[in-house]
């Protein structure tokens, strides 16, 4: 029987999402495990290395491993069940092996520094991916002895296991919570939409039973945490969420993820002192923009110095208001965000749920292209050749004038089995080889509320919800819009991971622009535009609470950096005094002693920014800096659209970022900008 999964790759196709099955994971990946084996022992044995018998064929093997592990894994990711968990995993430990063999097998290397100092007509991308390369042989440890090389091998293999245990402990503590309302008087203050919602969740969980669920998926938990008033509910609910994955709370102990944390930060600081380095967190750096330690910590530390005054001033203002207005002395997590939108609808006569019927899901989707397509010159049609995973998926082109640059998959609302949060991912890379040129193809991720079945109507978005998807589709243009062929420098490949968010939180300042706003905010029912009024009011409140948000921002930053910087295998109680240290440092809110925060922090424990967190403030300088142009030139000119396109998205990793970014701007990158947008400087200054 045909493999569809194996049958896709070979025939350089896109997968047929349907016909895969978890049974066709392993069997496809140990075929291609094995060609890229073969191509591996081939190159290292050439007399003469060059590009185009060493780097070439065995960049076309992993190419072909790659195109079949990458759909699997989204789909591990987007339509979970036991199934696809055990095909995951079983093929997880050996794709780590073979990367770590890569990695330190010391005649490829030395074949690559043979073409690094034989081959002179080289371009400068491949020169780029050359001494990427060669430093990544040294970080993978291709120097070690051989005993810990083969260490080294075994940490790296059980720590992506542990990475993914953390992701399924997560999703499944996630998913191991309900709360049945029989009386709708229980949820009053929640939108009507939120309420729906939980109705429509109970007649799928319970058959048509009659009544509310509510579970900690976000569009639930952030309706509860937000609106409810009735608090004991709110308090309830928060501290289901809070708990998630660890020995507290309502599942406590049953996907505790403290003996996964404490053995990813064993591991990794292992790892990084076989390597010659003091911590993980220099281990890091060696591929960041960031020079030092010392200098990210500067920087974090100064922007939580410039944000505390302000902060301090947020959360008395907030606690007054809570006190005046329902005589509450003593203001809790669970009551911030409901007195928070509280106070911004009385400051401002504004509130998400007045906002959202001008989002309306499909109009949203549409008005990004028409911005993108404004600023860059591409845009987007759908596909419907390219077969999805789920009804609500849809696929698209990219298209420049009749060129076809890429395509893409929009998954946009939470589900059941889907893990939280929001994402871009690769499908396929874009890359030239003697097959001809293969174009990118990106996954975007989104945990949107659903449109309910019965409601006739689209989703409505909160603009908080616009501005992610936003984010997302900036990442998905850096993996789509470059203009290199090099597969290993192309897209998001070879940008460092502090300067990979850049394009994404670029492109979030046109959701408050009333040129772009003017291209998709009108009112679902009667097709009103966003009126004038609002839109001040919108604008007004942008930075309401900013301060406290890029505290909290910071406070993340500093636990995930210090915490990778610090961390001793002889004291795994690091965690908790670091992030308490980091608390009473940055922190003027300080959450329950049970409160498990770090349970849940995925981006560090299941994803790529172990000791990079920092990178979403550290990038926000360059985006808010590169914005800044188009507030001087013009938020639609086209001509600075084109120099951002062909500085930053064409350009991948294939140059410097910092020289990139001079390039784009025309100098060193400044704060100032980021400083004004977040109000923690006059916007006249």
């Amino acid at each position: 029987m045909t493999n569809p999964l194996l049958a896709a790759v070979q025939n350089g196709e896109l997968p047929r999402f349907r016909e895969i099955q978890p049974e066709h994971m392993e069997p496809a990946i140990d075929e291609l495990l094995a060609a890229s084996r073969a191509v591996l022992a081939e190159v290292t044995q050439q007399a003469q290395p060059s590009w185009d018998t060493v780097i070439a064929p065995l960049e076309d093997a992993e190419d072909r491993l790659s195109r079949a592990f990458s759909p699997c894994g989204h789909l591990n990711s987007v339509m979970n069940s036991p199934a696809w968990r055990a095909a995951y995993n079983a093929c997880l430990p050996k794709l780590s092996d073979h990367g770590t063999e890569l990695g330190q097998n010391h005649a490829l290397y030395a074949a690559y520094q043979h073409i690094a100092e034989h081959e002179p007509d080289l371009t400068p991308t491949r020169r780029k991916v050359l001494d990427d390369a060669l430093r990544d042989f040294r970080l993978a440890g291709v120097a070690l002895p051989e005993a810990s090389k083969a260490r080294y091998k075994q940490i790296m293999s059980r720590l992506s296991e542990l990475g993914t245990k953390f992701e399924e402990n997560l999703l499944d503590a996630t998913q191991g919570w309900t709360r049945e309302i029989d009386n709708v008087d229980d949820l009053a203050g929640l939108p009507q939409s939120a309420i729906e919602l939980a109705r429509q969740q109970a007649q799928n969980k319970n058959k048509g039973k009659p009544g509310w669920l509510l579970t900690l998926d976000f569009p639930s938990y952030h309706a509860v945490i937000t609106y409810a008033e009735n608090r004991d509910l709110r308090a309830e609910v928060y501290r289901a969420y809070a708990t998630r994955a660890s020995e507290q709370g309502p599942n406590a102990g049953q996907w505790d993820n403290r003996p996964v944390m404490e053995e990813i930060l064993c591991l990794r600081s292992e790892a990084a002192g076989l390597l010659g380095f003091s911590n993980y967190a220099e281990h890091s750096l060696a591929t960041k923009m960031a020079p030092s330690i010392d200098e990210v910590l500067r920087f974090l530390n100064a922007l939580g110095e410039r944000a505390r005054p302000r902060a301090e001033q947020e959360l008395a203002e907030l606690s007054a208001f809570a006190r005046e207005r329902d005589g509450i002395d003593s203001l809790q997590p669970w009551d911030m965000p409901y007195y928070a939108e509280k106070l911004r609808e009385q400051q401002f006569q504004l509130s998400d749920e007045m906002l959202r019927p001008f989002f309306p899901a499909p109009r949203v989707i549409q008005g990004l292209f028409d911005v993108v397509q404004r600023l860059f010159g591409v845009s987007m049609q759908l596909d419907d050749s390219l077969e999805t995973w789920h009804e609500d998926v849809l696929a698209y082109a990219v298209m420049d004038g009749e060129e076809r640059l890429g395509s893409f998959y929009l998954d946009l609302y939470a589900r059941e089995n889907k893990r939280g949060g929001a994402w871009m991912d690769e499908c396929v890379s874009r890359r030239r080889s003697a097959d001809g040129l293969q174009k990118p193809v990106a996954f975007l991720t989104c945990n949107f509320t659903p449109p309910l079945k019965d409601a006739g109507r689209p989703s409505l978005l909160t603009h908080r919800e616009v501005e992610t998807l936003f984010h997302e589709f900036g990442h998905g243009l850096h993996h789509l819009l470059t203009r290199i062929e090099d597969g290993a420098v192309a897209g998001i490949h070879g940008v460092p991971w502090d300067a990979v968010e850049l394009p994404s939180q670029f492109l979030e300042n046109w959701c408050w622009e009333r040129e772009a706003l003017n291209l998709f905010a009108r009112h679902v029912d009667t097709n009103e535009p966003l009126p004038e009024d609002l839109f001040q009011r919108m604008r007004e409140a942008r930075n309401f609470h900013s301060a406290l948000q890029t505290l909290r921002q910071v406070e993340f930053s500093l636990f995930d950096f210090r915490l990778h910087a610090e961390f001793r295998p002889d004291q795994p109680t690091l965690i908790d005094s670091i992030l308490a240290d980091v608390r009473r440092q940055v922190a003027v809110v300080t959450p329950p002693d049970w409160n498990r925060f770090p349970n849940s922090f995925s981006h560090i424990f299941g994803g790529g920014y172990a000791a990079g967190y920092y990178s979403y403030k550290w990038a926000e300088v360059l985006s808010a800096d590169a914005f800044s142009a188009f507030e001087e030139e013009g938020v639609f000119n086209q001509d600075t659209g084109r120099r951002f396109r062909q500085c930053i998205l064409e350009q991948g990793g294939s140059r410097e970022a910092m020289d990139l970014f001079r390039e784009f701007r025309g100098r060193e990158p400044s704060i100032e900008p980021l400083l004004r947008h977040t109000g923690l400087i006059d916007e006249a200054a």
